[in-house]
Order: structure tokens, then sequence, then C-alpha cells
């Protein structure tokens, strides 16, 4: 099955490489009614965004339908992800610091397809509704 790209209508900055050259993957953040918003206390939302564009291209998106997961953000492979199988990694509730690094070690580390998902991510990953889970 292709992947499917996170729904949703996207803003912003979608450039991005760090010094170590190109991007290996994108990442999009839901930043509407509930992800990005003071309904997730403790989160300084606009940090996690900018700290997330040092590590890759990320995209902001208006709702993706999954707001009991709020903050989500969508984890992109690179074209050498998707040769190797990688598929879009949805994440859910990444709504602190530590959370965000682990998304940024991993994007540098390669992202889908490229690097094993870390243990500590699988705990926030999810299957969004009208998806089919892969494995």
């Amino acid at each position: 099955m292709p992947a499917t790209p996170p729904t949703g209508t996207t803003t912003g900055a979608t450039t991005g490489s760090t010094a170590a050259g190109p991007v290996p993957c994108r990442i999009v953040v839901c930043r509407d009614c509930c992800c990005g918003s003071p309904k997730v206390t403790g989160v300084d939302h606009d940090a996690q965004t900018a700290r997330l564009r040092r590590a890759a291209p990320v995209s902001v998106s208006d709702c993706l339908d999954v707001c009991d997961q709020a903050n989500v953000v969508v984890v992109r492979p690179s074209a050498a992800g998707r040769a190797a199988g990688g598929r879009p990694v949805w994440l859910g509730l990444v709504n602190d610091v530590p959370a965000t690094e682990d998304v940024v070690a991993w994007v540098r580390a390669g992202g889908p397809g490229v690097a094993p998902l870390p243990d500590i991510l699988d705990l926030y990953t999810f299957t969004p509704p009208g998806r089919r889970a892969t494995s």
C-alpha cells in the first residue's frame, strides 16, 4: 500500500538542513484546534516546533483529526527510507522535551525505513483512523 501523507492543510517553512547536509526525512506537526493550543498544557509549542525545525524540514498542518493524541507529530521517510519500505510514522502525545528530543535523535539517525524506531518512541506510535497498521 502506498504511503498516505497526513491529511490537513499545511503551512509554514518546509525546508531545512543540518550541518551534516540534507535532512533524511520530513516532519509534519499538527497545530490547530488541540495540538499546539493551550488545551495541551505545559508545552511550549513554538519551542517544540523550532526544535524540530533545527533537525529536519517541518510542515505545520491544520487539524489531522486525531485530537485525542495531541500533540501529533508525523515523521515521513526520505526517498531512501521509502525505497527501504519506510512509511510515515504517527506519534501522539509528544508533550514534553524528552519526547521531542527522542524524535529529533531518530530523525537525525535516518527515520522511517533507515533507522529502527527507538523503543521509547514505540510508546508514542499510533495508527490514525482510516489507515491500516503496517508492520
